[in-house]
């Protein structure tokens, strides 16, 4: 008779220790429902790159002193600098300047090493094309700003959304 009530008792714990993981597991299933979605829809909601993040290159014309640091530097030769010696007064002068961003790696070696700070890393990383082509960019297309995804009304990233928007207003409000 005895052991027929241990295994009883034994089952009758093997069923708490189920029920006490369930409830755990519930638990955690509960927590995550309050959360905001991971997923984003996105040509229409745009995520806010970090401070870091390495996008398309600006590069700024007027600056640059034609020294080929960001060429010597890149792991893929990558940027196209052409320039002419001034013998009047000793010095190069830049007349084109182009990357290819089909080859490019973002790794910014050439932002780094530049001594002269005409080369900057942007929040830009919508670069797709049906042509590769058109991935190679001269100074003129290098130098346009990208528009911040914060400034653009169209888009709607995590922080215009009508859920923090509500919560701004209730505690505008108090």
């Amino acid at each position: 008779m005895f052991p027929m009530v241990t295994r009883v008792m034994d089952y009758g714990q093997q069923t708490v220790r189920v029920a006490r993981y369930i409830g755990q597991s519930f638990m955690i299933t509960l927590s995550h429902a309050n959360r905001l979605p991971v997923t984003i829809q996105y040509p229409y909601e745009k995520l806010i790159t970090s401070e870091r993040f390495r996008g398309r290159i600006h590069f700024e014309f007027d600056k640059c002193i034609a020294c080929e640091v960001c060429v010597r530097v890149c792991p893929m030769d990558l940027p196209v600098v052409d320039w002419e010696l001034e013998t009047n007064i000793r010095k190069k002068r830049l007349l084109n300047y182009s990357i290819d961003f089909g080859i490019c790696i973002f790794c910014g070696n050439c932002v780094e090493y530049c001594p002269t700070n005409c080369l900057s890393m942007t929040e830009e990383y919508e670069l797709s094309t049906y042509d590769r082509h058109e991935l190679n960019y001269n100074q003129i297309a290098l130098g346009r700003l990208p528009m911040s995804v914060i400034d653009d009304y169209t888009i709607r990233t995590i922080l215009n959304s009508p859920k923090n928007k509500k919560k701004k207003r209730s505690k505008s409000f108090d």
